[in-house]
């Protein structure tokens, strides 16, 4: 607009129009309005605490949010468990190993204590039943000796599936050693019909030794 223009408007009693004023940034925030970069970071570790106090444990493998405190004591309950009976597993197969130890050394003793004592007769033509292990046995013996066991004065000790007749004082022995070879051991104080396998005319049938 040129200056005559501009001097009979105004005359005219119009105005001129105003300036736009220039936008001034917040006082104290020199760059526009922005927090300054130690207060965003004070702000982003106040949220991350704050997120890390209100989650109660871990999340869940499933993906469906933080565990809650009594899900964490149950997983723990079931680990300690889980610990506990696969120790005894391992404590029984410790007893178990030991006790097969023992009892291998226990027939090594045995075995070299019978050397050249048992009483076996090759000749001999009685058989002598007894139980032993479930079933029924059977060791064979002379006349004198099928009188002496009966009497008490011999005994059976059972040694790798062989019978051996033996003195009652080796039989004894051997029961110190390892008590369950022995397989016949007479009472010679106990009435005849507690054992009616003394009898040399009572005869079991083949099919029921073993």
């Amino acid at each position: 607009m040129s200056d005559s223009l501009r001097d009979q408007l105004l005359g005219l009693g119009f105005k001129p129009a105003p300036k736009p004023a220039r936008s001034q940034p917040p006082q104290g925030r020199p760059d526009g309005g922005r927090p300054p970069r130690d207060a965003r970071d004070g702000q982003q570790a106040g949220k991350s605490r704050a997120g890390a106090q209100a989650k109660p444990g871990t999340r869940r493998k499933d993906g469906r949010g933080p565990r809650s405190r009594e899900d964490i004591d149950l997983a723990k309950a079931y680990a300690i468990r889980a610990q506990r009976e696969k120790d005894e597993r391992v404590q029984a197969e410790r007893e178990r190993q030991e006790q097969a130890r023992l009892r291998r050394e226990a027939r090594a003793k045995l075995e070299a204590f019978l050397q050249g004592r048992a009483l076996n007769d090759p000749a001999a033509d009685i058989a002598r039943h007894f139980p032993y292990g479930g079933k029924i046995k059977r060791i064979y013996v002379n006349a004198e000796q099928l009188r002496a066991l009966n009497a008490g004065e011999l005994g059976v000790v059972q040694l790798s599936g062989r019978y051996c007749l033996v003195t009652v004082a080796d039989l004894a022995q051997a029961e110190a050693l390892f008590a369950p070879s022995v397989a016949l051991k007479i009472d010679p104080d106990a009435p005849a019909e507690d054992d009616p396998y003394a009898d040399p005319k009572y005869q079991v049938p083949d099919d029921l030794v073993w």
